[in-house]
């Protein structure tokens, strides 16, 4: 939350309650605009980057089908990661991510959209590229999961059914690959 973004709540402070490899909890401290007192248990999460890989026909995108721990299960998402490099902007990470998960590159990346996947409870911001101009890499995968993932090539214009039908969950996905299908004017 801004300061003087006009809503009149104010944010006065973190107290730590857990600090972890990849997060921390805190119970933030807040003022509403009446003057009332109040906390949230909140999450201070790291940057995530998504990239929508658009094969040179213009309707072919590259999606990843990984484990994920939290569900328990496989699920098919853009290729992505965590902000997990100090100081290295997100295009950057982008680029590594793409390289890391389906070994190509990009002559051309661009901000898609920006989000916030979980604003009732966690800072995290997701910002979604998209990749064009893709030349194939070497794969260069970074843990368990990654070691054992499929890459799968996916129609934008089968994206409706797909997230209608419940194959496509993971929000980031979803909200990439319609803002590709708006960007290109797929209807």
């Amino acid at each position: 939350m801004a300061e003087g973004d006009g809503s009149g709540f104010r944010h006065l402070g973190d107290e730590p309650v857990a600090d972890m490899q990849r997060l921390r909890i805190v119970r933030a401290r807040f003022v509403a605009p009446d003057g009332q007192d109040f906390t949230r248990d909140t999450v201070r999460n790291m940057g995530v980057v998504a990239i929508v890989p658009l094969l040179d026909d213009g309707e072919t995108v590259l999606l990843v089908r990984q484990y994920r721990g939290p569900i328990d299960s496989l699920l098919l998402e853009l290729p992505a990661g965590l902000r997990d490099v100090e100081g290295e902007p997100p295009e950057d990470c982008a680029r590594r991510e793409l390289v890391e998960e389906v070994g190509r590159t990009a002559t051309d990346l661009s901000v898609l959209a920006t989000m916030h996947p979980a604003a009732g409870f966690s800072d995290q911001v997701v910002t979604i590229y998209l990749a064009t101009g893709l030349a194939e890499v070497p794969l260069d995968r970074q843990g368990p999961e990654e070691e054992h993932m499929t890459i799968e090539e996916l129609s934008l214009h089968d994206v409706p059914a797909l997230i209608a039908a419940g194959t496509l969950t993971d929000a980031k996905t979803m909200v990439g690959l319609l803002a590709t299908r708006e960007h290109l004017g797929l209807r």
